[in-house]
């Protein structure tokens, strides 16, 4: 899996996963119970991961989007 987005944005992330699902491309939020823990406050990022066959076409579409900077 490789990382296609990192933010601490949850409006970002939520968009970011729609794009992806709608493009049929399996995503994975990795660090959400950590927002838990920490309060909520946004110290720490979370990461959306795709499929390393999907990345270029994640990333060029996340890009394209205003979300990321590409493949």
């Amino acid at each position: 899996m490789r990382e296609v987005l990192r933010t601490n944005d949850p409006v970002a992330l939520s968009f970011a996963q729609a794009l992806l699902r709608d493009a049929g491309l399996e995503c994975v939020l990795l660090d959400a119970h950590i927002a838990a823990v920490e309060g909520s406050i946004g110290a720490f990022p979370r990461r959306l991961m795709v499929v390393d066959d999907d990345y270029g076409e994640a990333a060029e579409l996340l890009a394209g989007a205003g979300l990321g900077d590409g493949a």
